[in-house]
This record gives C-alpha cells, sequence and structure tokens, in this order.
C-alpha cells in the first residue's frame, strides 16, 4: 500500500513539474499578453495543486498535510484572481488583444473588420454603451 502511495505521489509531483515547463513555454511562445496570461495563469495553478497534492501524500497524515491543504486551499482561490485582476488592468490600460487571421485569409481582411466594427461603433470603452445609430 505505501508503494502505491509513493508511486502516486511521484505521478502527481512529475505531472506538476511538466505543467510549469509547459506553462513557462507557453509564456515564451504565444503572440501577445492576454494568451500569455492565460498560458501562466492556468498551468500555475494546476501546476501548483498537482504538486501540493504529490507533497501531501509524501507528508502522509501530519500537520504538515494540513499547512500544505490550506496553501492549496489559498493558491486555488488567488491565482485566478490575481489573473483576472491583471487581464482587467491590462483591457483598463486599452491594452488591444491581437487578433489571428482566419484561414486563407490575410491580415488585411483582419483590419477590414477591425475597420467595420469601428464605423459601425461596435467597440466603446464604455461600460453599457449602445453601438451608434448610422
Amino acid at each position: 500500500m505505501q508503494e502505491i502511495v509513493h508511486i502516486l505521489s511521484w505521478i502527481l509531483l512529475v505531472t506538476g513539474g511538466f505543467l510549469g515547463i509547459t506553462g513557462g513555454v507557453g509564456i515564451l511562445r504565444f503572440p501577445d499578453f492576454y494568451t500569455r496570461l492565460h498560458a501562466a495563469g492556468v498551468t500555475d495553478t494546476l501546476c501548483a495543486g498537482f504538486i501540493l497534492i504529490g507533497l501531501m501524500l509524501q507528508a502522509g497524515l501530519s500537520l504538515v498535510t494540513v499547512k500544505l491543504m490550506f496553501v492549496l486551499l489559498f493558491l486555488t482561490f488567488t491565482s485566478p484572481t490575481a489573473t483576472h485582476a491583471l487581464a482587467k488592468a491590462a483591457l483598463h490600460g486599452k491594452l488591444k488583444p491581437r487578433f489571428a487571421a482566419a484561414p486563407g485569409s490575410t491580415d488585411k481582411a483582419v483590419k477590414k473588420r477591425t475597420k467595420t466594427r469601428k464605423s459601425r461603433g461596435t467597440t466603446s470603452d464604455k461600460k453599457g454603451a449602445r453601438p451608434s445609430q448610422t
């Protein structure tokens, strides 16, 4: 039984480490702030979760396990909240997301689509603002 718990904990630890490395690669490879933030936010929460659960299995039933559970609970709530706050701050600072062109189209098509939206008045900075009637 002890061997099964030991093997399971190492599987969780290795999986958490792999997710951490994957998140780091995603931060380096993705093109803009929002996709990088998504890669960091998702893999950070999962990475920490797997590693902490693996450590809980290694520690057995003790005070250390209780402390690790509190750390896991804290990270489960704060990491997505921090990611959301960063995204809202970037939007408030008028950092625009980078849109990719559809398969088979050129960047001109994306620019034209954005220009059309602006001319219709559908891109408004005010909350709850209605598009202008033209």
